[in-house]
């Protein structure tokens, strides 16, 4: 809204007004404003839970050996993490702008998704939440609503990179003049750095194209839910989630500006992604946000994130990484999810497995794998038997643990940057 407000005092040469054009200005002060309204309501919104006793009874003891200490701890803190987000990109975004938009319906949709697993888990006393395959559905339901959105707007183009040439000791990459739609994807470690998917279909003939775009579609549906639901595998520690998310965030808002910007976008050979700066102002008050909760949610926790938070977190990063066309990196990018989610498919199918045989044996001692490292052998189950029972060989504290997990976050988003370069 500011935004249009001083373009329009712009026109009567208001001093200062001009720079509210530019976007690292406004993505800046997103960053400060996010921080200051996550301070401010988060306080506030403790306080509020905390007279209407609306928190964690006790946690499995077994599975977490600090969990008695946190009785009486606020949940449901994404309202905090969606308000930071949503009203300084109101006050500050471009809101004609189609990846905008998009972003905003993701944190709404999946916030409120979120919202009401946690509010039968606490209200209607029922410790599963909302059914799984109700919240598989509504994951479902926003990635075919972006990946249809994608499809049809024609505000969603690119200008695809078309040849190279050696300038003295640079290399120069030109771009194509007119916009058009694309069904092309940014690859890692590849030479020409893009995957088309109606190449992929190309067996479909004459219909590869329309083919090219279904698949695309079911793409989008598949790493929405499944980076929303690596995230929500991820908060299961003070400061965990919010923590590796805001790293994640933060490769994310520099894929989002060079994608946006011609000249670094040639230096790059990456598709011109024209109206992705506006994912800069929106990935800086993501970031912002779940800074400032990490301000309540670090060790020891003041409140936590969840569902309301973690699938919407999710659901953020995985829309982002489609729009800008970077969605085959999140392998890396967000390998912490990735492995938390591989450890309980791996632990749950082997453990189905080998029961059919009449045997209980379990690959890890806990899962998803941040419970493997705080978890007591005397807290496993007797009848069955652990393969990497002896690993680790002792427990570590779940701050150690965090910690270590963000290190990690770190390499990857630093990795996952340096390979547009590697290739």
């Amino acid at each position: 809204m500011l935004f249009y407000l001083f373009r329009f005092l712009e026109q009567f040469n208001i001093p200062g007004a001009h720079v509210w054009s530019y976007i690292s200005f406004r993505a800046l002060l997103t960053l400060v404003l996010s921080l200051m309204v996550s301070a401010w309501f988060g306080e506030r919104f403790i306080k509020y839970m905390k007279r209407r006793k609306i928190y964690e009874t006790a946690r499995d003891a077994s599975i977490d050996p600090f969990g008695e200490k946190k009785k009486g701890v606020p949940t449901m803190g994404g309202i905090i993490i969606m308000v930071s987000i949503l009203v300084p990109v109101l006050l500050l975004g471009r809101m004609r702008n189609i990846y905008l938009l998009l972003m905003i319906v993701t944190t709404v949709w999946l916030g409120f998704l979120g919202f009401l697993d946690d509010y039968i888990k606490i209200f209607r006393r029922k410790k599963d939440g909302l059914k799984g395959k109700y919240k598989i559905v509504g994951q479902v339901s926003i990635g075919l609503i972006v990946g249809l959105t994608l499809w049809a707007s024609s505000d969603a183009v690119i200008h695809e990179n078309v040849s190279t040439e050696k300038v003295g000791t640079e290399m120069v990459v030109t771009h194509k003049s007119k916009p058009e739609k694309s069904l092309k994807t940014t690859i890692p470690f590849v030479k020409n750095h893009n995957l088309d998917y109606s190449a992929i279909m190309s067996f479909c003939g004459k219909h590869k194209e329309a083919a090219g775009w279904i698949l695309f579609v079911v793409m989008t549906i598949i790493v929405v839910t499944a980076v929303s639901n690596g995230a929500n595998l991820n908060d299961g520690m003070d400061g965990m989630c919010a923590g590796n998310s805001a790293i994640i965030g933060v490769a994310l808002g520099i894929f989002a500006y060079v994608s946006s910007h011609i000249e670094y976008a040639s230096y790059l050979n990456i598709m011109y992604i024209p109206g992705t700066q506006e994912l800069v102002v929106f990935m800086c008050a993501f970031i912002g946000a779940m800074i400032g909760f990490l301000w309540y949610n670090a060790y020891p926790a003041q409140i936590f994130m969840g569902d309301t938070g973690s699938l919407m977190v999710g659901g953020i990063i995985g829309v982002c990484a489609v729009i800008i066309h970077k969605e085959l990196m999140l392998p890396i990018l967000c390998g912490i999810f990735f492995v938390e989610s591989l450890s309980v498919m791996m632990q749950t199918g082997y453990f189905k497995y080998r029961k059919r045989k009449g045997e209980r044996v379990r690959i890890f001692r806990a899962t998803p794998i941040h419970d493997n490292f705080r978890k007591l052998d005397k807290d496993l189950d007797p009848t069955s038997k652990y393969i990497f029972k002896g690993w680790p060989q002792r427990q570590f504290h779940e701050s150690k643990i965090t910690v270590r997990f963000w290190i990690t976050t770190i390499i990857l988003a630093t990795l996952t940057i340096i390979t547009l370069k590697i290739r």
